[in-house]
């Protein structure tokens, strides 16, 4: 069923789609004062570069492997942040025994190497566990992951397609 669109509409949709939750998220931030965590922010960047990514794809519309590979990296951007807002379900499910607010995303970036600051990014933190905001029963990081999840089976069509045939004009 997806097939019936173009790889230029899945791209634009992807990147609708992921700009979309990224304004939800903003609105969210400005207007019910919802403090997105470290996890949440990585969530966000991961949105942003699958998004950015869309729109090249959408742009450039290349035919054959240009448009697998564009979907490929969405792909792996998509599954980047769908393991961040697992890692965050996971923490919301089973909070940590002793909650204790760790260094904000900008201290630790500018604080540390980003291989020291990574890990304690993907530890998560007490605000990482607390639940602030819910739809239909579901926290804004198991939302997350359905975006991802959403966001990845459209780059996988593009990705399993078969390849298009450059025509020419004789």
């Amino acid at each position: 069923m997806i097939n019936r669109f173009s790889q230029r509409q899945r791209f634009s949709a992807i990147a609708l789609f992921c700009f979309a939750l990224i304004g939800v998220g903003l609105i969210l931030q400005v207007l019910k004062h919802v403090q997105p965590c470290p996890m949440c922010i990585m969530q966000r960047y991961a949105f942003v570069a699958a998004g950015a990514l869309a729109v090249l794809g959408a742009l450039h519309n290349p035919l054959g492997r240009g448009g697998q590979i564009y979907a490929a990296l969405i792909s792996l951007t998509a599954l980047t942040g769908a393991g961040i807002g697992a890692r965050q379900s996971w923490l919301q499910w089973f909070p940590p025994q002793f909650v204790e607010c760790g260094p904000d995303l900008e201290f630790m970036m500018n604080s540390f190497p980003i291989a020291q600051a990574l890990p304690m990014i993907f530890q998560g933190s007490g605000d990482c566990a607390k639940v602030d905001w819910t739809f239909l029963g579901l926290s804004i990081a198991n939302l997350a992951v359905i975006g991802f999840t959403v966001v990845l089976g459209i780059a996988l069509s593009v990705v399993l397609q078969r390849r298009e045939r450059k025509r020419f004009a004789r």
